[in-house]
């Protein structure tokens, strides 16, 4: 099986910048985990985008649907920042016959305590065991698209 990887920025590739005193979205970091994780299936990573997911935009979300839609793959993981993660998933739901799998992270995935890898992870499983639709795959667990939201007071996703 392959695996087209999209990235679009968000936590999972910030760095921190001292000297700014901030996080700015950076390269993304998904072909080091591939790779330091030995996996052992066909991928590529495609970037579409760098932005905070608070900076994208509708517009933003139909670049992403019309790469899809008009691309060869049928299997596909997302990693997106998880603000409006959900939205963005909704958007994507208009696309049949693939199975898109989105992720990301609660904190940069260059951080020594991060939930990245494992997200990363269960969106790999999720993406070659789940059947075509979209789904968000976060903190261990999967939920189909239209069906969550991220609560922002306890930092999690949770089904609506």
């Amino acid at each position: 099986m392959h695996i087209r990887f999209i990235t679009t920025g968000g936590t999972i590739d910030k760095v921190y910048f001292d000297e700014l005193s901030q996080f700015e979205v950076g390269e993304s970091v998904l072909e080091h985990v591939l790779r330091e994780g030995l996996v052992q299936f066909d991928w590529d990573v495609v970037p579409v985008m760098k932005k905070d997911s608070l900076e994208i935009r509708d517009t933003d979300r139909r670049v992403l649907r019309d790469y899809i839609a008009n691309d060869d793959a049928s299997h596909y993981v997302i990693t997106h920042g998880t603000d409006t993660m959900p939205e963005t998933a909704e958007v994507l739901q208009s696309l049949k016959g693939r199975t898109i799998v989105m992720t990301g992270a609660l904190t940069p995935a260059r951080f020594r305590t991060t939930d990245a890898m494992f997200n990363v992870g269960m969106a790999v499983a999720a993406v070659q065991t789940l059947d075509p639709g979209v789904y968000i795959t976060m903190s261990g667990q999967v939920f189909r698209a239209g069906e969550v939201r991220k609560n922002r007071e306890e930092n999690r996703f949770e089904l609506i």
